[in-house]
């Protein structure tokens, strides 16, 4: 049965149980022509889209028509099995018929408590309660039969009753709705729509698509959009040529607009601009885009029309005057107009409020700061005019009543300057406070703390006050007795001394004078060293130590300074004087080593500090240097230069460096005792630096090889090195024999057999292994006929394992030749090169006896 068929059978059947009568048609369900305007009213049953006289009569609301004109399969939940025979009233308890449930459990009392769940269509059907499920459950495998297709008759789907096919067919929705895909209201085949119908439609309800107009149209239903029929702007079925442009369905809508005229403004047809889909009526307007003049503060929330009057929305101003003249002219705190204030009214006012206005004085000639900010304006503005810039801004303009009424102190007699600024703010006028240090006297230390009258004696404010110290204080110059300031004729500079800080507590920079004070110098009482009043004027004291030390210089003892410069800072120092340190590296000998600690009486014998003393080693050391046995210095020779083997951190044990002599020791040499080669105390110089000079008894003696026998050079160097004697290394590279291979690791004597080292033993192959070239079988050498060169195919590496080059011959090695054995071709050790070349002088076995084809019968 095709689909319209299946429909029709429902609507015959739902029809009686919507109209609860009889399936015929009475009068009340001719629908008059209704015509005029009607009223706007709210639909008790929600949101409907089909019109009320669809179920209702014009003569009352109920009871409804007889036979509503109203499908179920339109909704979400269409009316299946013994649902299509329940009365509307049953299910739809609400007005709202969008409140109804489509859950079984909310309209049939669950008597199994739940125990099996709440889904009741997993054993249920709408054809009945008792009705058994199996069949469905049995279906579940590959196509379970849920929604409308749990009520279709078995051979709707299998065709021809017994005889249909029930194995195999397919699950896919087109394969049975093929024909309702190719043809729809909308074309699926233009639109490209997918075959898979699940995407859009459901088992449930086939007619209810879901489908999804963005992906497939490019435009998203949005808002209103959303709850349209698609008949409301796809009018005459027209899916294919539908513009997205709000403009092209809402023409009349823009034309029509008066509240702002869209066409007189010119307004863009983009209605998204200012309107959207979900309400259309409340439409927002960027009046700073369109009308170049933003709406800010109570502007936002101000009706169009009321300053738009008249519907004027092409020569409304943008000034405030324009608009709020009447409040300009009108005002009296303060008056506007007598005031000259200027029209531009933003200078005081604001959007968001405008009676609460605040004018910015700092964009006049007279910033407000201080107390002047939270005075009212008529405080000043005494008068209407006096906003016209006619007030002074400077202090004395409005204070001259105070600036001539102070005492404290008078300002008139003392001739203050009227710039009242130097002492007052406008935070507090009566706590003044003058910045003397624009003066030329800036006051420091104790004088800031001190009242002004006390050097401002009489009211003194002129400028006329001394700023020099001694010009206040000349009384405590001349009474000052500790120590008396006049007769010792100190300057009248007390700044030299003294500071504001602390006047009594006086300090003198003796860095400034010709003798600064350092270390024990700096502790001292002036009167210990200025011992009268005289002796502190400039130049009367000595500068030098022993000016003053002269007796402690003319009596020490330790050691007598009778000879010694009188220039104390060589050894004494201000910090201390007693332990005296005298710089030695001052001197032509400085000390080093030993020489730090001794006592200087251990040299400066005699107390003698004349500088006589000899400076060389052998000046004082000429008793241990001639009475040296080990070895003898006098009977050696030794020059009396000590400093070659010996130094001053440690006399005793001498080092001699060997390497400034002629025979630098190396190896074993180092650590041989030097008696050991100087035999008899010969340092003279004369022994020989030839190994062979004292090793002569070790060469002539050896026999492992023999070295006399063998001829063997007396450069002993080419075998033996100084750190290890017996173990001799002899480079065999030197030679014309270079050592490679198994020959490096062969014993001297298996070559040099009977000690043959004279350089007549052969350097061939073949010169020592003729036995092992004659002895060869694998293959013959000799009958052979190989070449005595025996590099072409054996090497010193491995001399069994023999690799021989065949490319070097007439006849190169290629493909299976290279792995074949050398016996194979060379057969009875024939490597004379009497075997043929041409692949035939071997193979003709294989050429006459080849049969596909016969290569001698095909010529």
């Amino acid at each position: 049965m095709d689909r319209f068929r299946w429909i029709l059978t429902i609507a015959i059947g739902v029809a009686p149980a919507l109209a609860g009568f009889q399936t015929h048609v009475s009068a009340d369900s001719v629908r008059p022509q209704v015509g005029g305007p009607q009223a706007k009213v709210t639909n008790p049953h929600g949101p409907m889209a089909i019109p009320c006289q669809n179920c209702h009569t014009y003569e009352s609301w109920k009871p409804i028509r007889s036979n509503p004109e109203f499908n179920h399969d339109s909704t979400s939940y269409p009316l299946r099995g013994m649902h299509a025979k329940v009365a509307c009233t049953q299910c739809h308890t609400n007005l709202v018929f969008t409140k109804a449930s489509t859950q079984c459990s909310e309209c049939h009392a669950d008597i199994h408590r739940r125990q099996f769940g709440a889904n009741c269509e997993s054993c249920h059907s709408v054809k009945g309660w008792q009705v058994n499920v199996q069949a469905i459950q049995n279906h579940s495998n590959r196509f379970p039969l849920v929604g409308a297709h749990a009520i279709v008759e078995c051979d709707q789907c299998h065709k021809n009753a017994a005889a249909g096919q029930f194995v195999g067919l397919s699950t896919a929705c087109y394969s049975c709705h093929q024909k309702d895909f190719l043809t729809p209201i909308i074309n699926h085949v233009a639109l490209n729509f997918p075959t898979t119908c699940e995407t859009c439609h459901s088992m449930n309800n086939f007619v209810s698509a879901k489908f999804d107009h963005l992906k497939y149209t490019g435009y998203a239903l949005t808002g209103a959009h959303a709850t349209l029929e698609c008949t409301a702007c796809h009018i005459n079925n027209n899916f294919t040529a539908t513009s997205a442009q709000c403009y092209s369905c809402h023409t009349a809508d823009f034309n029509n607009s008066k509240n702002p005229p869209h066409v007189t403004l010119g307004l863009p047809r983009d209605c998204g601009t200012c309107h959207t889909t979900v309400d259309w009526s409340n439409a927002k307007f960027d009046h700073t885009l369109y009308a170049h003049w933003p709406l800010t503060g109570k502007h936002a929330t101000t009706q169009c029309a009321q300053c738009h009057t008249d519907n004027n929305y092409t020569s409304t101003p943008s000034d405030c005057f324009a608009c709020h003249r009447a409040d300009f002219n009108g005002a009296t705190n303060p008056n506007h107009v007598s005031s000259g204030f200027p029209t531009t009214c933003a200078q005081c006012h604001t959007t968001t409020n405008w009676t609460t206005s605040t004018f910015n004085h700092n964009n006049t000639s007279f910033p407000l700061t201080g107390f002047h900010a939270t005075m009212t304006c008529v405080q000043c503005h005494t008068t209407a005019t006096s906003y016209n810039g006619s007030l002074p801004s400077t202090c004395i303009g409005c204070h001259q009543t105070d600036f001539n009424g102070t005492n404290n102190p008078p300002h008139v007699s003392g001739k203050f300057p009227t710039d009242c600024t130097q002492c007052h703010s406008t935070t507090n006028w009566n706590t003044s406070t003058f910045n003397h240090n624009n003066t030329s006297f800036p006051l420091t230390g104790a004088h800031v703390t001190v009242a002004c009258a006390s050097c401002h004696t009489n009211n003194n404010y002129s400028g006329s006050l001394p700023t020099s110290c001694y010009g206040c204080h000349q009384k405590d110059f001349t009474g000052t007795t500790n120590p008396a300031h006049v007769a010792a004729g100190f300057p009248t500079d007390c700044t030299q001394c003294h500071s504001t800080t602390n006047w009594t507590t006086s300090t003198f920079n003796h860095s400034t004078t010709s003798f600064p004070l350092t270390g024990f110098h700096v502790t001292m009482q002036c009167a210990q060293c200025h011992t009268s009043a005289a002796k502190y004027a400039a130049g009367s004291l000595p500068s030098t130590c022993v000016g003053c030390h002269q007796t402690d210089f003319n009596n020490a003892k330790n050691p007598p300074h009778a000879g010694f410069p009188t220039d104390c800072t060589q050894c004494h120092n201000t910090s201390s004087w007693t332990s005296a340190t005298f710089n030695h590296n001052n001197t032509s000998f400085p000390l080093t080593g030993a020489h730090v600690t001794v006592p200087c009486a251990s040299c400066h014998t005699n107390n003698n500090y004349s500088g006589s003393l000899p400076t060389s080693c052998y000046g004082c050391h000429q008793k241990d240097f001639t009475g040296t046995t080990n070895p003898n210095h006098v009977a050696s020779g030794f020059p009396t230069d000590c400093t070659q083997c010996h130094n001053t951190s440690s006399w005793t044990s001498s080092t001699f460096n060997h390497n400034t002599t002629s025979f630098p020791l190396t190896g074993a040499h180092v650590t041989v005792a030097c008696a050991s080669c100087h035999t008899n105390n010969n340092y003279a110089g004369t022994l020989p630096t030839a190994c062979y000079g004292c090793h002569q008894k070790d060469f002539t003696g050896t026999t492992n090889p023999n070295h006399v026998t063998s001829g063997f050079p007396t450069d002993c160097t080419q075998c033996h090195n100084t750190s290890s004697w017996t173990t001799s290394t002899f480079n065999h590279n030197t030679t014309t024999f270079p050592l490679t291979g198994a020959h490096i690791t062969v014993a001297c004597a298996s070559c040099h057999t009977n000690n043959n080292y004279s350089g007549t033993l052969p350097t061939a192959c073949y010169g020592c292994h003729q036995k092992d070239f004659t002895g060869t079988t694998n293959p013959n050498h000799v009958t052979s006929g190989f070449p005595t060169d025996c590099t072409q195919c054996h090497n010193t590496t491995s001399w069994t394992t023999s690799t021989f080059n065949h490319n070097t011959t007439s006849f190169p090695l290629t493909g299976a030749h290279t792995t074949v054995a050398c016996a194979s071709c060379h057969t009875n050790n024939n490597y004379s090169g009497t075997l043929p070349t041409a692949c035939y002088g071997c193979h003709q076995k294989d050429f006459t006896g080849t049969t596909n084809p016969n290569h001698v019968t095909s010529g």
